[in-house]
């Protein structure tokens, strides 16, 4: 007898460009698919939960304006109007733009109690959530810039 097809996951994601948030697949690939569609550096953080040294990534100091996406997936993450200079050499941003597009896990490596945070598509490690962040939300996200990719706007 023939198995049903497997239907994959579905999550809620939130467009910029649509403003919508829409039932979308998640998106799986293995370590070697990864590491064919990410560099070495991409691949170590995003994948494997890695981080860069601070002050060295490139939107660390970046002004641009636009949306920063997940460099795995696509899915927009976090607006340059929510970014903000923490002094810690990470590009840090005080909410994504949508709660959707994030989810936490609780991470206590390295002897810390930390919140890790995670694309909501495809599980790809972005960075850190803190709360010593500015008002409203006081929250930092303190990102790892080789997990996103900066789509340029107004």
């Amino acid at each position: 007898m023939e198995q049903p097809a497997i239907k994959a996951d579905l999550v809620p994601i939130f467009s910029v460009a649509t403003g919508r948030t829409e039932m979308v697949e998640k998106v799986i690939h293995t370590d070697a698919e990864w590491q064919r569609l990410l560099t070495p550096n991409q691949f170590s953080v995003a994948r494997k939960k890695g981080t860069e040294p601070a002050g060295t990534g490139i939107y660390a100091h970046s002004v641009e304006k636009g949306i920063y996406t997940c460099v795995c997936c696509g899915t927009d993450l976090f607006s340059s109007d929510k970014k903000f200079d923490s002094g810690t050499g990470w590009p840090s941003f005080s909410a994504p733009v949508a709660e959707t597009n994030v989810h936490f896990v609780e991470d206590n490596s390295y002897g810390m109690e930390r919140t890790e945070v995670l694309c909501s598509r495809c599980d790809a490690h972005l960075g850190h959530l803190f709360d010593d962040g500015p008002a409203p939300t006081h929250q930092r996200f303190c990102m790892n810039s080789a997990s996103l990719r900066l789509v340029r706007g107004d």
